[in-house]
């Protein structure tokens, strides 16, 4: 008997333009409670969840259990797809919310962060509270670097099952997740165990995290961590659905007339936009490859939707540009909504 499939979902970074595949996802979940039943959600039906900066921050979400009465952790998640967005609709202001004062200090992120992190951290707080890496859901891996030991870090809820010193507050991990250089402070988060750790936005390696997922799916034995016999323990391409998610398409274009003669002032921000940009396209034209060979290349799905009227900044939390980025979301829907389906009656089948 031919195993089910591993279902992936990756999430790519793009701070506030995480409303993008958070609408696309809302999509998909209310199509497997309309297929399913209404307890139906997105950690019923992905194996593997990973996420950087944004997109980290969504994973948290979906994965995130709810409690009992007693405060006890259930097996079942706490919140919709719908209400995951609903954090960037009515926090993204006060999160990306620019005093005078900061403005004047960080000069523009020049100087300083930009952004002050203390509603970042109230709204990781109010969401994720007390809930540990270990008690997510499901596996996943969230991007973050390591500025002291020069490496890449990896949040991975089968390390923290294993040992305290891989477990955090999956408010520290999405906090280190997204901790965007020039825009929010270095995160310094202590595991479990009580080893700190300075940490960056992972979007500076792994803006689109996909590879390192299906690089973590192929060591992981999911018939053993799912306590499913059907599914396969370290799987092949073949024997995977990777659902690949960006954060909106719509390259801004530099002049030659103006880059030419820029010096490193002016290009910061250029080049994080560059570098995000290119990292995602890079990972999407290695893994389209890989399925090629695999003879089942529509296992490998990469949407990325276009920005439309939205702007391209991370940070425009405008009350006009949250509105944009909702209605690009819902363009991308209604544009593909053949194709969502297709994805949600795909990871039915291999439930």
């Amino acid at each position: 008997m031919e195993k089910k499939k591993i279902r992936i979902l990756s999430i790519d970074g793009g701070g506030i333009r995480g409303i993008l595949p958070g609408v696309i996802l809302t999509f998909i979940e209310e199509r497997l409670m309309a297929k399913e039943g209404p307890d139906a959600r997105l950690s019923d039906y992905f194996d593997m969840i990973a996420g950087t900066s944004t997109g980290g921050i969504l994973t948290c979400t979906y994965l995130l259990p709810s409690l009992s009465k007693e405060g006890a952790v259930t097996a079942r998640p706490k919140l919709t797809a719908r209400e995951a967005v609903n954090i960037y609709l009515e926090r993204g202001d006060d999160i990306f919310g620019l005093t005078l004062w900061q403005k004047v200090k960080s000069k523009g992120g020049l100087a300083d962060e930009k952004y002050d992190a203390t509603q970042l951290e109230k709204a990781l707080k109010d969401y994720f509270g007390e809930t540990m890496l270990s008690e997510l859901l499901k596996p996943c891996l969230i991007t973050s670097y390591d500025i002291k030991s020069r490496r890449a870090h990896f949040f991975n809820r089968i390390d923290a099952l294993k040992s305290p010193t891989h477990d955090f507050k999956v408010r520290d991990v999405a906090r280190a997740t997204s901790a965007a250089p020039t825009y929010f402070e270095v995160s310094h988060i202590q595991s479990e165990y009580g080893l700190p750790y300075p940490l960056i936005d992972g979007g500076v390696f792994a803006n689109n995290p996909t590879m390192c997922a299906y690089a973590e799916a192929r060591s992981t034995r999911f018939s053993e961590i799912l306590n499913d016999p059907d599914k396969t323990n370290n799987p092949f391409a073949k024997d995977m659905i990777i659902v690949s998610i960006g954060t909106g398409s719509s390259p801004k274009p530099y002049q030659y007339k103006d880059a030419k003669d820029w010096g490193m002032i002016q290009w910061i921000q250029p080049i994080i936009d560059i570098m995000m940009s290119g990292n995602s396209e890079t990972v999407h034209y290695q893994l389209r490859k890989i399925w090629e060979t695999t003879g089942t290349p529509d296992n490998y799905i990469r949407l990325e939707p276009s920005l439309h009227d939205a702007k391209s900044d991370m940070d425009d939390a405008s009350e006009e540009n949250l509105k944009k980025l909702y209605q690009a979301g819902l363009k991308f829907v209604s544009d593909n909504e053949d194709k969502l389906i297709a994805i949600a009656d795909k990871l039915i089948a291999n439930k």
